[in-house]
């Protein structure tokens, strides 16, 4: 799989896979690059239906020579840990972004989440998104109230009692139980519709129909997703417990009678 910048030429490919309805995948796989490649080059430069190859490569080539200028100006990156390359974390982070995007997420709550799931420690400080994505104070105040609404992120206070935003596997399970309570929300919703407008008409009809589907796909969602704690975490604390006793046997069969 080729890689390095997209070229001229594959981003005349791209517009016309879009031109003819081509899904990412299918434009990815012709090009023999990853999906994310381009559903980032897309999202990057006016969406599925605004998509330009030239515009997009021209944009392309302004930003490259607006790093270029600023790094000698800027902060040096810092280093990363476990000798990851920096350059290679960044490009992730905006995959990240970028999938969650395409998912409905806003910009600068997008941006939030990736840097926090792809920090070690999995918490970072309001000073340290601020520092980590150069943008203001109240714009990560404003993407932080969001992802909570969303069960996306928590807050926590560290051990010098500043305020910390943390996510974990444990929040992922929560945000699907409320995408399936919200979609119950819905169903009760459009069954209620089907009393105003009476039994049996067109549109009564088609509002009974959407509450049958998103009444079985929210009910499967919030039991998949509790299958999935159950059998995952329990899996993995087994694993963890077998592991300890394994340790343990041979030193008690070591022990003096």
């Amino acid at each position: 799989m080729p890689g390095g910048r997209l070229t001229q030429q594959e981003r005349q490919q791209i517009a016309v896979g879009l031109a003819d309805g081509l899904a990412y995948a299918e434009i990815a796989r012709r090009l023999d690059r990853p999906t994310s490649t381009i559903t980032r080059e897309v999202s990057r430069n006016g969406g599925p239906t605004g998509y330009r190859a030239e515009l997009a490569h021209r944009a392309t080539q302004q930003r490259t020579q607006r790093r270029r200028q600023a790094a000698p100006r800027g902060p040096q990156a810092p280093p990363q840990p476990y000798g990851r390359d920096a350059e290679a974390v960044r490009e992730y982070e905006e995959m990240w972004t970028t999938v969650l995007m395409q998912g409905g997420t806003p910009k600068m709550m997008a941006r939030v989440l990736a840097c926090l799931y792809t920090t070690d420690t999995g918490s970072l400080t309001a000073s340290e998104l601020v520092q980590r994505l150069q943008v203001s104070p109240a714009s990560i105040s404003k993407a932080i109230t969001y992802l909570e609404s969303q069960d996306l992120v928590r807050r926590e206070r560290d051990e010098r009692r500043r305020e910390r935003y943390v996510v974990d596997d444990d929040l992922w399970h929560q945000s699907t139980i409320a995408s399936g309570r919200s979609l119950a929300q819905v169903v009760d919703l459009a069954r209620q519709g089907v009393g105003v407008l009476g039994r049996g008409t067109p549109a009564a009809t088609r509002l009974e129909s959407v509450a049958r589907y998103l009444d079985f796909v929210g009910e499967s969602l919030i039991r998949a997703a509790e299958q999935a704690r159950e059998i995952l975490y329990t899996s993995t604390e087994g694993a963890s417990d077998g592991a300890a006793e394994e340790t343990a046997v041979p030193t008690a069969a070591a022990s003096p009678q």
